[in-house]
């Protein structure tokens, strides 16, 4: 459906006619016409379907769309257009292009920024790279306690065009520091004189400018919230983090730990826009770091050397073994990480998570090891099944113990527990599960 439209609208601009286009723009939303427009080849097409655009849809377009593509669009507008361009983004979606330009271009729109945007923009700019300040907008409706709920309502009605939302409002006192946050329908439902204060309850989340952004995600999932203020140190109300804000966010942490899970350096752009230097570069610290650790596996063998020489048939459950306690704990790491991702473990639940992983681990390794020792018995005998059988409930047990600890004690040294990722967790388990075997393998078939 997209194609099509796309196909029409080139018609359009190809064929001058204007009304149509005028009529095709304004019935898309405007996450499709960023889409459309990244598919015009010419530049000067481009910026033809872009000027025919009301000045705020303009923005929330280029609010949809990457900062390069950005880049090369404003390369072709005056100055004036994208003075007008900039002045309707949003403050947050602003600050965003901003941290993502080249900074002489950054200078040089910055220098196109009324007196209002231009303070706004710089203190927007001067939080730390991944807090909430760079996150924020100053965009938003606050009243004071003393007020009557009609004047409340008209104070709303004047300042709302320009929030990011109106559905909460935000009660300060005369130095600006927040007292609370109420529900647009309490002042609807409320008579026109009744005090703000009556509607108030005090209760409220915030958090600092300071405050890394994964902690307004924390917040606004945990409250349910669809605003969530933002004030310095003080306590003064400087801005508002919107649910919108917090998607985008969420996505990107998300992505952020699926590629730290997997030993993938965070990605700074779309996979789809990176470069196979820049892939290579993301990938081989990670591959070089585990070859070092699988040299201790190595080790292992070669130090079993006569033992695995004198029973050759242990070798045919080298790889079942290692596999998975791998398997076993990647998957106690994938779920500890989550639950201190999502906030549903804590740093200091690790021994109530270590008790209920040993018990799933030993669940767990008796199954497999029951499975494995009828496997052994078919392909090497008695002794040698024991053996495999033993290891097997062995493996699993402690490799489910790494796998639920490594990540509690990442957190506990200050290191992201995404990194616990399952090429890590597998080669130490790989080289576990090695001793392991090889030991009782020694001791219940008596080789020396």
């Amino acid at each position: 459906m997209l194609n099509l439209k796309n196909h029409s609208i080139q018609n359009y601009i190809e064929k001058q006619d204007w009304s149509a286009l005028h009529t095709a723009v304004h019935a898309l939303p405007p996450a499709e016409i960023a889409e459309i427009l990244m598919d015009i080849e010419k530049p000067e097409e481009r910026v033809i379907l872009f000027r025919m655009l009301p000045k705020a849809v303009a923005a929330d377009v280029a609010a949809q769309m990457e900062p390069d593509d950005v880049n090369a669009l404003l390369k072709h507008l005056t100055d004036d257009e994208t003075r007008r361009l900039l002045a309707h983004l949003s403050p947050d979606d602003r600050t965003s292009l901003f941290e993502e330009l080249p900074g002489r271009l950054v200078q040089g729109l910055i220098s196109l920024l009324s007196p209002e945007d231009l303070k706004e923009a710089r203190t927007l700019l001067g939080y730390p790279e991944m807090s909430v300040g760079r996150l924020m907008t100053p965009d938003y409706v606050a009243v004071r306690p003393e007020w009557t709920v009609g004047q409340a309502l008209e104070h709303i009605r004047q300042k709302g065009t320009d929030s990011e939302t109106v559905n909460m409002i935000f009660v300060v006192d005369a130095e600006w520091n927040l007292l609370d946050t109420v529900e647009l329908r309490k002042f609807i439902l409320a008579g026109p004189e009744t005090p703000v204060r009556s509607i108030m309850d005090c209760s409220f989340v915030s958090v600092r400018t300071t405050d890394d952004r994964e902690k307004a995600v924390e917040a606004m999932r945990k409250y349910d919230l669809i605003a969530l203020p933002v004030v310095d140190s003080d306590g003064v109300l400087v801005g508002i983090v919107t649910a919108d804000d917090i998607m985008d966010v969420a996505q990107e942490e998300a992505t952020e730990d699926f590629q730290k899970s997997a030993a993938v350096a965070p990605l700074e752009h779309k996979y789809s826009d990176s470069t196979v230097l820049g892939l290579f570069r993301k990938r081989i610290g990670w591959l070089l770091f585990l070859i070092f650790l699988n040299l201790v596996s190595s080790g292992v063998i070669a130090f079993f050397e006569k033992t695995l020489a004198s029973a050759i048939a242990l070798a045919f459950f080298m790889p079942l073994l290692i596999d998975s306690g791998g398997n076993a704990g990647s998957q106690a790491a994938t779920l500890v990480v989550r639950g201190l991702a999502t906030g549903d473990l804590r740093p200091s639940d690790w021994m109530r998570t270590l008790i209920k992983e040993l018990a799933v681990g030993g669940v767990c390794g008796a199954a497999m090891g029951a499975a494995s020792w009828a496997m052994g018995t078919f392909r090497g005998g008695v002794e040698v099944a024991l053996v495999v059988g033993l290891s097997m409930a062995a493996v699993v047990l402690v490799a489910n113990v790494i796998g639920t600890m490594l990540p509690f004690a990442l957190t506990r040294i200050g290191i992201d527990p995404a990194v616990a990722s399952s090429p890590l967790i597998t080669t130490i388990a790989d080289s576990a599960g090695l001793l392991i075997y090889f030991t009782l393998a020694r001791a219940i078939l008596g080789i020396s």
